[in-house]
């Protein structure tokens, strides 16, 4: 990484409930031909798909809803991303997180500070007993990013659906209470 990257400090990261305030900004990511090659972003998108989308976060929200949507947010309330638990399973204990960093926020820790947020939120604040991400074999910078927050590759699924038309290899990355925090990281994240 070059000198002239100014890195985004994790401690000064917020996650603010996901609602159409960032709607400028998510449609921005929606339109990134980068999060949508990695992301279940339909492509093209829908019309209106950005606000249909936050709207699906808003409605899923509650003590027991089955998903969450946060923006991120650095020191000044500059939107960094998303922070996204597209599936709940309460019963189960389990949780499926993402995040999508805007453009100008990556490669400057943006993603690991989400991640290590949500990853706290689920395990320590909901008490859930498994947290855990799919990631595109070919998204080196998110597995980077799940490696440096703990996270445990489990193995590869071959061949699952993505999208309409685009099936990939991803990789089952899982975190637990118990499981040792990286480096760097309080154990905060321990049951």
């Amino acid at each position: 990484m070059s000198d002239s990257v100014t890195r985004i400090d994790a401690a000064a990261v917020r996650l603010e409930p996901l609602d159409r305030r960032w709607l400028e900004d998510v449609a921005a990511l929606v339109a990134d031909p980068q999060v949508r090659h990695f992301t279940r972003i339909p492509e093209p998108p829908p019309e209106r798909f950005a606000e249909n989308w936050i709207d699906r976060y808003v409605s899923g929200r509650g003590p027991r809803g089955p998903r969450e949507g946060f923006a991120a947010l650095d020191a000044e309330g500059a939107f960094l991303g998303l922070a996204l638990a597209p599936h709940i399973d309460h019963d189960g204990g389990e949780i499926e997180l993402g995040y999508m960093v805007s453009e100008g926020s990556r490669g400057r820790g943006a993603a690991r500070a989400m991640l290590t947020l949500m990853t706290r939120w689920a395990l320590v604040e909901l008490g859930l007993q498994r947290a855990y991400l799919i990631i595109d074999v070919e998204n080196d910078a998110s597995q980077r990013v799940a490696d440096r927050c703990g996270y445990t590759l489990e193995g590869v699924m071959r061949s699952i659906l993505l999208k309409p038309g685009r099936r990939i290899d991803a990789g089952l990355w899982s975190r637990l209470p118990g499981d040792p925090p990286p480096p760097g990281e309080a154990t905060a994240t321990a049951g």
